[in-house]
């Protein structure tokens, strides 16, 4: 594999003059040669700098890992997820249920369809008003308590399809801070207010003491009748059973579902209350069609790998170590921030399977912003910055709102006039003419000049669909996390474990009573000043 890597960094050094603009001018076909599609989902990756040798290589390096026979793996149920000892099966929740998943000689779909056919039943009650609140009057909102994979999923998809929510509203609440549950909870009624908890284990700090806040505002309006105003998704049956909530109203999911992969069973619960049965499906659709594309299409065709492949050019071969996440969509303007959880937590490593230190930067930083916002604000930096950050937009080819079909046209030009301006730049020939035409002269105008150009060659990947629907949203989100397991595979990573969020989270119990006034002469200075500072006489 080591041959491999070298043979892509001695191509990009060979190639490195020639711009992304002059691959266009060799080759009227580029478009048509770095571009491949899946049920109306078509990725355009041909504004980078691959040609067809550093394409081929790059294929080569994903066969050397053995991706295609990785792939077959994470869908039989192989404990993929070393260090946990887990399988990782979060595809399951979106398979078709006569077809079986085996995982330790079990089928496991039954109980997966179970599981989904108890949430249709829970989520279609409310939504018809047939379960009723304490008052026999109907619930209007939902209030989702969560964090990290059981609050951005739901939270962004949600937002992602407000054109099919006709059900009760939901609302989500994350941070610890009591700002965040007050906010919410002020402009809610209790007596038609229903409150999900969101935690496998009902032990997450921040999710158990926003949920406790939040019963004891039930409780406040409700009495002894709170109870009837909670569900949880939650594997811990005796946990939820303290606080009230009968079985028939917890739905839990196995060890195999990794939080951030739980969109589509439980914790998906509040996005099948907002959007009903039919729409969950076709969301569930979506991501499966994806699911059999990664499986069954050849890795030069195969969008996941090719998003992944790409990701690895930027990153290890380029050294662009960030990557811009660009919905012009103004409905996915939470998709960046999922991305960051699905990407970063998932790759952000610095060991390999083998226990042995990368060699290569794994997870890059990802981030992002909708177009056109995003425009006036840090694209200075992605057309003339010194740094290069490869950018992923997003479009759809129409808009759900017909009467505003001109602003969504306007929508398009952006997008595409953004990814065009980064890749041909501006010669500082032409912004000497235009510096002229302002009326700069002499060495002005060369200064000027200086100001009005940018580099361009500047790489991006656009990834355009039909319209925002539930069955396309479906797919963008598998697409990201089959590229993730492309990326950690090819890295030798596990994209499955996170065990750099542990520390922190073990750090804050035992600095909580030093918070409430107990002290620990061995902690660091800084901290125990900060301790003084915060807690003490004022700042």
């Amino acid at each position: 594999m080591h041959e491999l890597w070298s043979d892509l960094m001695a191509h990009r050094r060979q190639t490195s003059h020639v711009t992304i603009a002059n691959l266009f001018s060799e080759s009227e076909e580029r478009f048509n040669s770095f571009s491949a599609s899946s049920s109306g989902l078509l990725l355009d990756f041909s504004k980078t700098s691959l040609d067809q040798t550093a394409l081929g290589h790059l294929i080569a390096l994903a066969k050397s890992q053995d991706l295609p026979s990785k792939i077959d793996e994470m869908f039989s149920g192989a404990a993929i997820n070393a260090t946990e000892q887990r399988a990782v099966l979060h595809t399951a929740l979106r398979a078709d249920a006569g077809t079986p998943v085996v995982l330790d000689g079990q089928d496991i779909m039954p109980a997966v369809t179970e599981t989904l056919q108890r949430m249709e039943g829970f989520a279609g009650a409310l939504r018809s008003g047939d379960f009723k609140t304490a008052n026999n009057q109907v619930f209007t909102d939902v209030v989702n308590i969560g964090i990290g994979g059981s609050d951005l999923g739901p939270a962004m998809a949600v937002q992602a399809l407000a054109p099919y929510c006709n059900g009760p509203r939901c609302h989500f609440v994350s941070n610890i801070d009591g700002a965040h549950v007050s906010d919410i909870l002020r402009q809610l009624d209790p007596e038609t207010t229903l409150v999900v908890i969101a935690s496998k284990t009902f032990t997450t700090i921040e999710t158990m003491t926003n949920a406790k806040t939040a019963v004891a505002w039930l409780e406040k309006a409700l009495g002894e009748a709170a109870p009837l105003h909670l569900a949880a998704v939650s594997s811990a049956l005796d946990k939820t059973a303290q606080f009230g909530i009968p079985p028939e109203r917890v739905f839990g999911f196995a060890d195999w579902v990794g939080g951030r992969y739980s969109l589509w069973g439980p914790v998906g619960l509040p996005l099948l209350i907002a959007i009903g049965r039919d729409n969950f499906r076709a969301f569930l659709s979506g991501a499966q069609s994806m699911d059999q594309h990664f499986r069954t299409a050849d890795l030069a065709e195969n969008l996941p790998v090719l998003l992944g492949l790409v990701g690895i050019w930027h990153n290890n071969i380029c050294g662009y170590p960030t990557r811009a996440v660009l919905p012009y969509d103004q409905r996915l303007a939470r998709l960046p921030a999922y991305l960051q959880q699905l990407d970063m937590e998932s790759n952000g490593k610095r060991t390999t399977l083998e226990g042995t230190q990368v060699k290569q930067s794994t997870g890059p930083i990802v981030w992002g912003e909708p177009g056109t916002n995003g425009q006036h604000a840090f694209y200075q930096l992605l057309h003339q910055g010194t740094h290069v950050v490869p950018a992923e937009f997003l479009i759809a080819a129409q808009g759900h709102e017909e009467e505003l079909a001109h602003q969504h046209d306007l929508l398009i030009a952006n997008c595409l006039a953004q990814s065009e301006a980064l890749m041909l730049g501006r010669s500082l020939e032409s912004a000497r003419e235009i510096a002229a035409q302002r009326g700069f002269e002499g060495e002005a105008q060369e200064r000027m000049a200086a100001h009005l150009s940018f580099p361009g060659n500047r790489p991006s990947v656009t990834l355009a669909y039909p319209k925002l629907t539930p069955f396309s949203l479906g797919q963008i989100i598998a697409l990201y996390e089959h590229r993730v397991f492309t990326e950690g595979v090819i890295w030798g990573i596990n994209s499955f474990d996170q065990w750099g969020v542990e520390l922190g989270k073990e750090l804050a119990v035992s600095l909580l009573p030093l918070v409430q006034g107990g002290e620990d002469p061995n902690k660091d200075g800084s901290t125990l000043g900060l301790l003084d500072k915060l807690k003490g006489p004022g700042i």
